[in-house]
């Protein structure tokens, strides 16, 4: 995987979501302050509708190029940056939202036994016709569309009839119980089954994934029927959202497509938000640094309080050596985002990067709420550290350490970080014991290791 830049979508490569059970650990999770606070709102009155509690589901974002969502026990939704790509609208993801957490709701996830051996567990289930391919070995018709997805498919993939049916009714509820349309769903649903006519994808005899899950068509003819007779079918979509949305999926294709394509999808005659947030993206990340400042200067010039486009100026000015000069912005922009800590943590690396004491005080302070706000960001671990490090309070600076290689599932060196922390702190304070519970945890994931092999 090419090196990537410390971003502000703090598309934190380094992050792996620390969870070592994390069905995508073998894939890199995508850390953006912006468009989590958007998948956040989107899903926010479907989970609540769902039943499971406000601010109890993650909806985590993954580097993946295929058109994939799932979950895998526990209350997180997965979905794939290639999904985020095919959709048109905030609404269509919703569908997926809702869908993924009929399956939350319904247990799927641990009741399906035949999933246990799978890297992770696809819960769309929309691109039937790739899953097929690969249930019946057509490898090259899979790699068409579900190029870098590593997952187990086949019979590890497949949910029953009545599983994805209980999953697409939930769904439909919850979208009828939050009063937003399922055109959005229906819209989605026939964005692949047009991707299966497209790529000749047909049921083979004995086929097993066909055995357990519905045809496209068929789901598509029964959510229509029950979406439209909801009261919500013909509810407008959120412009609002609609228009954060637009914004969103321009940064993600800036960042992770080929310049010269980001750079075809939006040319230069458009000066909409979304292309001059692609393009900077774009010009960033070849060093084309003129180029990318003229574009979040004309971001900044419409909405000078947007945290957003002086979250991007200050990264592009950081990354090019100026680190005094993306104070401002970055700390304007950790100011009205109300200390987001994504944002934070790249403030807090600007003021280390300046390499001036005078302003190392600050870091720590700024660097502390972060991590005390989202613990599992391995790059403000780091960065405290380092903080630590250069104050000379070596024990706290092992203890970040440890908590850095643990969420980045580098366990001998955690267990090593922790042992040296725990050796050098007063004993019974509250960094001490979180040392041993370190330890602890790093010992017992390296015994499982062992026991694996």
């Amino acid at each position: 995987m090419p090196k990537l830049r410390i971003p502000a979508l703090l598309l934190s490569l380094l992050a792996l979501l620390a969870a070592a059970a994390s069905p995508a650990a073998a894939q890199s999770i995508l850390r953006d302050a912006e468009t989590e606070a958007l998948l956040r709102d989107m899903s926010a009155p479907l989970v609540k509708a769902s039943g499971l509690g406000a601010g109890n589901v993650d909806i985590v974002l993954v580097n993946d190029a295929s058109v994939n969502a799932f979950v895998a026990g526990g209350q997180a939704v997965y979905i794939n940056s290639g999904l985020i790509g095919e959709a048109d609208t905030a609404a269509e993801v919703q569908g997926v939202i809702a869908h993924e957490l009929g399956h939350v709701t319904g247990g799927h996830a641990v009741l399906n036994l035949g999933s246990r051996g799978a890297t992770n567990i696809s819960l769309l289930s929309l691109l039937l016709g790739a899953a097929a391919a690969a249930a019946g070995g057509g490898e090259a018709a899979m790699g068409v569309i579900m190029a870098g997805q590593q997952a187990a498919m086949g019979k590890f993939l497949a949910y029953n009839r009545s599983q994805e049916a209980s999953a697409d009714a939930a769904g439909a509820q919850y979208l009828s119980t939050a009063g937003i349309s399922g055109r959005g769903s229906i819209e989605f649903f026939k964005k692949l089954q047009n991707m299966e006519f497209r790529y000749g994808y047909r049921p083979q005899d004995g086929d097993e994934f066909y055995s357990s899950h519905p045809l496209t068509a068929d789901r598509i003819a029964t959510l229509q029927d029950t979406y439209e007779a909801d009261p919500a079918w013909t509810k407008p979509d959120d412009a609002a959202l609609q228009q954060r949305f637009v914004r969103a999926k321009a940064k993600l294709y800036g960042f992770l497509a080929e310049p010269r394509l980001v750079m075809r999808r939006y040319p230069k005659t458009d000066n909409s938000v979304a292309a001059r947030y692609a393009r900077a993206y774009a010009y960033h990340r070849e060093s084309q640094f003129d180029l990318a400042r003229a574009e979040t200067e004309a971001l900044i010039a419409s909405d000078p309080d947007d945290p957003y486009f002086l979250e991007l100026d200050g990264q592009i000015l950081l990354e090019a050596g100026k680190a005094a000069e993306a104070l401002a912005p970055l700390r304007k922009a950790t100011e009205l985002s109300g200390n987001q800590p994504l944002i934070a943590t790249l403030f807090g690396h600007a003021l280390i990067a300046t390499e001036d004491p005078a302003n190392f005080r600050e870091a720590q302070g700024v660097l502390k709420t972060a991590v005390a706000r989202d613990r599992d960001n391995p790059f403000a671990w780091y960065q405290l550290g380092v903080i630590y490090a250069a104050n000379g309070d070596m024990p706290r600076a092992y203890l970040a350490s440890a908590e850095q290689q643990v969420l980045s599932g580098r366990m001998e060196e955690a267990l090593r970080s922790a042992q040296a922390a725990a050796a050098g702190l007063p004993s019974g304070t509250p960094d001490w014991l979180r040392a041993q519970d370190i330890e602890m945890q790093a010992r017992a994931e390296l015994e499982r290791d062992k026991k694996r092999r």
